[in-house]
């Protein structure tokens, strides 16, 4: 009976990549992995200690989370995203936004005739989730322009996984408004949003966008960029509590649950923030290097004001390109698995050692 739900979900996109990471893997000075963006700097202290001081926890962790937590996203969500006025109902602990991203349409009770759209470059597990739940799928370049007829889930992306492009805080309340109009859920994946570089990411959350009422809207963040946690599976949803109170409900018979020492590390991580400004330090610092190497190489760079990857581009198949690139010891993600308006770029990431993106820097610029 697996088959039959592994049937309906595309090629899993990486294993495409494993020769290229062979070709880069053979280079004299070792492989500079820049395709996964996953990050390779140490977990904050202060975090470490919160997770180790909660591991003595032998009872089952609760869905909703502890009231610490919910106290700490709410906090987060007012200093950070200026958000009004949100309380425990607002929120809801997941374990990693991709379960989320996967999950989201089936546990909306979404189905065959229900419409999922999201961006035409885009995370793929976008698609997946639609594919999971039986629903239909759609790609957009302005979702104002979809026919609203059926569709159910308006997935956002901003800053955008690949592009890092940042929708204006105008577009964005142009697009709730549209989808209120229309009775469309609007679903912002904003974990990339304490990464902006030229331009300041706004949330679906901030009141100049949703007018002071989350109807209709909920956002996803994660802590897996902006405090090395990716290995946690940490991350929240926050909006509107009409759509997170049978969540929270489907959830708990799912046995969903974040464990309690990561809810512990969690609420240490929101409530700090200087370790976020060190990490993005040294993100900036790695994104001008590579940056600099890529248009030294013959690239062009699109978008990419936001996030932790740069999209680029020679003109040529991403395959070709990501060949090249593994002449040289360096594996890059190809832009086709973001969609086929991604056909002749490759995505970047800053996700490397200092010393790797070093060793990158002198790939690009050796003859």
């Amino acid at each position: 009976m697996s088959s039959v739900v592994s049937d309906r979900l595309p090629a899993f996109p990486w294993d495409k990549l494993e020769p290229y990471k062979k070709t880069a893997a053979a280079h004299p000075d070792g492989i500079v992995d820049l395709s996964v963006g996953t990050p390779v700097d140490p977990v904050p202290e202060l975090i470490q200690k919160a997770l180790i001081d909660a591991a003595d926890s032998p009872g089952y962790p609760t869905v909703w989370g502890t009231p610490a937590l919910r106290d700490a996203i709410t906090g987060w969500l007012e200093r950070r995203l200026g958000a009004r006025e949100v309380t425990h109902r607002h929120v809801l602990p997941i374990v990693g936004s991709k379960e989320l991203v996967a999950w989201l349409p089936t546990q909306l009770g979404l189905g065959p005739g229900d419409r999922v759209a999201y961006p035409r470059l885009a995370y793929p597990t976008y698609e997946v989730g639609a594919r999971l739940a039986r629903a239909d799928h759609q790609v957009y370049d302005d979702p104002t322009e979809l026919d609203p007829e059926g569709l159910k889930l308006l997935w956002l992306n901003s800053p955008s996984n690949p592009t890092g492009r940042v929708l204006p805080k105008a577009e964005l309340t142009r697009i709730v408004a549209w989808a209120r109009k229309h009775g469309v859920l609007v679903v912002s994946d904003e974990c990339y949003l304490e990464l902006g570089w030229e331009a300041d990411p706004v949330s679906v959350l901030h009141p100049d966008v949703n007018g002071g009422s989350y109807d209709g809207v909920v956002a996803v963040h994660s802590l897996s960029k902006r405090s090395n946690l990716a290995g946690y599976r940490a991350a929240f949803l926050a909006g509107d509590p009409a759509v997170l109170g049978p969540l929270l409900e489907i959830r708990k018979h799912g046995g969903m649950m974040t464990s309690a020492p990561t809810q512990a590390a969690v609420v240490a991580a929101l409530g700090d923030d200087t370790h976020v400004q060190e990490q993005r330090a040294r993100y900036a610092a790695r994104r001008t290097l590579l940056r600099e190497a890529l248009l030294g190489h013959g690239f062009r760079i699109e978008h990419s004001e936001a996030g932790l990857y740069l999209w680029a581009t020679r003109g040529e198949s991403c395959w070709a390109t990501v060949a090249r690139l593994a002449d040289r010891g360096i594996l890059v993600a190809p832009g086709d698995f973001y969609g086929t308006a991604g056909e002749q770029f490759v995505r970047v990431a800053l996700t490397a050692t200092d010393e790797r993106v070093r060793a990158a820097v002198e790939r690009l610029a050796a003859p």
